[in-house]
């Protein structure tokens, strides 16, 4: 009966169930790279419908211990922590990097898809029977591990097929070797990395995974603390001097996954296009800011405005964590330094996305606290904040690319010494014999 102290205890069960996600993440990629995708995926979304439906229960069982609630979330998040690492390896066991960011920006809606109907349909009996809101998602989850079971078919060479070419977007062009070093264009070292994922954290050695695994925790932070806390907001701030209904706050909600799915889209394909994850990622960030500003400025003024911004809002904030979770986490995973190895994916992302996951713990715990002592505005500023600070950490990722370009304009292309520069996604500079044909 005590909204502030509401906020803190759901705040809390949030957090119970993502700090276990995150934690499980980083194990989750191991174990998925040394499994069988299907009967790893069949597991892992059994036991996600089996916690969901244990939470509806209690709504007929009449349980009201905190303990309980704690346990099933903590059980819950672990489960559905072998989804990500498991799926970004089969995606890109049959994508290649060459449409990469489109594709799976397309895939990524999913997870709005999923956000939507998770929100909607227990807004449908939140006021009466509201634990028919899990029980119905258990019953869907079944459903589709019923076909994940039967259809999925996680490596293309089990049909047949060929498996894609991870690295066909490479700059290949002939440059004097002592101008590339005036430009700072060449990495410390010019032998490819060499690394065993036996030891999960010599994945931080990649050329870009330390970066954009911090720009994912702070991404993931302010994206999640909007999922799961912005239905809240709606409903407790009068909009055009009216209050709205349980309902109608999650429909407003949706928007922003609506607004989710063209951001996972466009920044995808703007990745493609400009062939710099980092350069698209940190335009979105950036552009994130002042559409937040706005959001919290003038989200009441009244409905149709409400519902603009937050759809706007929802295109920068979760465009750069979905290419940083898809796109990005598929890239590290086939990146040439592994060579090949292909006990590496799933590892890899299970690593960038349990880092980023943390944040997504601590996200909405922090915006409970925040907004229950020092209000709405502070957690604004802070979302503001923290996406400025994903931005910096991307800053040499961006100036690398840049210069990339620069390298391979026309105007600088030209041959010397008999060597020859090859000019990766990230950046970095190799140089190799050059052979005439």
């Amino acid at each position: 009966d005590d909204p502030d102290n509401g906020r803190t205890l759901l705040g809390t069960l949030d957090y119970a169930w993502l700090f276990s996600y995150a934690v499980t993440m980083f194990f989750s990629g191991q174990l998925a790279d040394r499994s069988d995708m299907r009967y790893f995926l069949t597991v892992g979304m059994l036991g996600s419908a089996m916690s969901c439906a244990l939470l509806g229960l209690t709504y007929f069982l009449n349980v009201h211990q905190l303990f309980y609630f704690i346990l099933v979330q903590i059980l819950g998040g672990a489960f559905q922590a072998s989804g990500f690492p498991a799926i970004i390896a089969v995606m890109s066991n049959w994508f290649g990097k060459g449409k990469r960011g489109l594709i799976m920006g397309i895939w990524y809606t999913h997870n709005q898809t999923g956000s939507i109907l998770g929100t909607v349909i227990p807004a449908i009996f939140a006021h009466n029977h509201w634990g028919w809101s899990f029980l119905v998602a258990a019953v869907v989850m079944v459903a589709m591990t019923v076909v994940i079971f039967l259809f999925l078919v996680a490596d293309p060479c089990y049909v047949g097929l060929s498996p894609p070419k991870h690295h066909v977007s490479q700059c290949t062009i002939t440059y004097h070797w002592r101008k590339m070093r005036q430009m700072n264009a060449l990495p410390v070292t010019d032998q490819p990395l060499t690394m065993n994922l036996s030891k999960m954290w010599r994945a931080l050695f990649i050329p870009g995974m330390l970066e954009f695994s911090l720009a994912h925790f702070f991404a993931k932070m302010v994206s999640y603390s909007f999922l799961l806390w912005l239905p809240f907001y709606l409903k407790n701030n009068e909009i055009g001097d009216h209050c709205l209904t349980t309902f109608q706050s999650g429909a407003i909600a949706a928007a922003f996954d609506v607004g989710g799915m063209i951001g996972s889209i466009g920044a995808g394909l703007l990745s493609d296009l400009l062939n710099a994850r980092a350069v698209a990622i940190t335009v979105l960030l950036y552009s994130s800011i002042p559409m937040i500003f706005l959001l919290r400025k003038f989200g009441d003024v009244n409905l149709p405005l409400t519902i603009f911004l937050v759809l706007i809002t929802g295109v920068c904030v979760i465009g750069p964590h979905s290419v940083i979770t898809s796109a990005v986490s598929a890239d590290l995973g086939t990146h040439k330094s592994l060579k090949g190895n292909r006990k590496a994916k799933s590892t890899v992302t299970g690593l960038i996305n349990g880092i980023g996951s943390m944040g997504a713990a601590f996200g909405p715990l922090i915006t409970g606290a925040l907004s229950s002592h020092k209000g709405w505005d502070a957690v604004f500023y802070l979302f503001m904040a923290l996406y400025f600070a994903a931005g910096l950490l991307l800053t040499r990722l961006v100036v690398g690319e840049v210069k990339r370009w620069k390298i391979c304009s026309p105007s600088l292309k030209r041959k010397a010494s008999g060597r020859e520069m090859l000019i990766s996604e990230n950046g970095s500079v190799h140089e190799s014999e050059f052979i005439s044909s």
